[in-house]
């Protein structure tokens, strides 16, 4: 079994004596090696989310734990060791005038030996493919090129969870699925726990599991086949559904029994063979 790395227990939070709830007695739990999506309109309180595990914000009620210990002031370093952030915007994390000197300024700040730091520097942009880009000025990348310098920068601290908030958001299709690929292969090469906070389905659909937020609530958590099967639900909460869940339904209605609930186009194809070759 599977520890926990962050665990939220009836946590509530709000920006002031005078706002409203942004969270109201949340709990969850993530898992070691865990690919976990976290879902919902504007204002859930997906980002307030992300800023609570990393430290950013700290909670009016409740207790957070990140790999057994309370998030706290006390605390917080140590927390910090342990979790990784990517924001939407890259250029907000840069800070050295080339892509090595950015990805070595949090080993900088750790106190790590120069010999491990120019090591981890080379295995982490080969990890996220930027190792050629290691002299380049930040700025002259792409927004995929900034946003795999973001992660790299992130691994090379050794973090046991990252998390991407809204992280692929400003890139166009290509660039997102570039960036899915990568992380998908990050974690599994380092063994994290990858939490994506995200309005992208394809994101989500790739998850392991996915937390649905609303109203501040956790208003569901499963994987994402059983969420998506919530078509109705979802959308009465301000959320979409894949085109590949949509297209099922119109297929189930025009009589084509579709047994399964697939979760991308080669799924759904894969299910049509299955159904055409009973026929």
């Amino acid at each position: 079994m599977r520890n926990k790395l962050v665990e939220f227990k009836h946590v509530s939070f709000r920006y002031g004596d005078d706002q409203p709830w942004v969270l109201k007695d949340c709990s969850f739990c993530i898992y070691e090696n865990e690919w976990v999506a976290i879902i919902g309109h504007n204002g859930s309180g997906k980002s307030t989310i992300a800023k609570l595990m990393n430290g950013l914000l700290f909670p009016q009620e409740g207790e957070i734990y990140i790999n057994g210990q309370l998030v706290n002031d006390t605390s917080i370093w140590n927390i910090r060791k342990d979790v990784g952030m990517v924001f939407q915007n890259p250029d907000n994390q840069f800070v050295g005038t080339t892509v090595q000197d950015d990805v070595a300024f949090g080993m900088e700040n750790r106190g790590f030996a120069r010999e491990d730091m120019l090591k981890r520097i080379e295995q982490c942009l080969h990890a996220v493919g930027m190792e050629a880009y290691r002299l380049t000025e930040p700025h002259r990348l792409s927004g995929g090129q900034k946003q795999r310098v973001a992660i790299a920068s992130v691994l090379a601290i050794s973090p046991k969870i990252l998390i991407l908030d809204e992280a692929t958001s400003m890139l166009d299709p290509k660039g997102r699925q570039e960036i899915l690929s990568t992380v998908a292969d990050v974690q599994q090469q380092h063994a994290l726990s990858l939490i994506t906070i995200t309005h992208d389905l394809n994101e989500v659909t790739q998850s392991e599991r996915v937390i649905v937020m609303n109203e501040g609530e956790v208003w569901n958590e499963a994987t994402p086949r059983d969420i998506f099967k919530e078509k109705t639900a979802l959308r009465k909460i301000g959320l979409d559904v894949p085109f590949v869940a949509l297209l099922t339904d119109e297929l189930r209605e025009q009589h084509i029994q579709i047994d399964n609930e697939p979760l991308n186009h080669e799924e759904l194809l894969e299910e049509l063979w299955t159904l055409h070759s009973k026929m």
